[in-house]
């Protein structure tokens, strides 16, 4: 039995916080500029509505993915992002519920990717948060 000398470094299987939040960012991008909502009339495209304010959110979350150095910057964008994306997205759930119940629509792609990446956004943002924490202040 042979042993190498060299030792591996554990590699984390979900891949580094700045491309999944790359990710996320582009999921609400893309989400922004499908459909929302199906009827029996026809379709809505998010950024006729609520879309328009989590393609700005995007934006901001592309932004975050940039920084390498500040996790705890990029930790904010991550949260700015999720909050806007899984907030709006359950808001015009909730609105259309509300207004004719869950008959007559559909959630459309651009709905769930919307939520999905608010959802993913949140989970790195957490990710980073910890991330940040466990490295102390100098990377502030």
């Amino acid at each position: 039995m042979t042993t190498s000398g060299a030792v591996r470094t554990a590699v984390p299987r979900r891949g580094r916080p700045s491309r999944r939040l790359l990710g996320a960012a582009l999921m609400v991008l893309i989400g922004a500029w499908l459909p929302w909502i199906y009827t029996g009339v026809g379709s809505v495209i998010g950024v006729r509505g609520a879309g328009l304010w989590t393609m700005y959110a995007a934006g901001l979350g592309i932004a975050g993915a940039t920084i390498r150095r500040r996790p705890r910057w990029a930790a904010v964008h991550a949260a700015v992002l999720a909050l806007v994306a899984v907030g709006l997205a359950g808001w015009q759930i909730v609105h259309l519920v509300s207004l004719v119940g869950f008959a007559g629509w559909m959630p459309g792609p651009g709905l769930v990717l919307t939520l999905g990446g608010g959802v993913l956004a949140a989970n790195v943002a957490w990710s980073l948060w910890v991330q940040a924490s466990q490295a102390g202040p100098a990377t502030d």
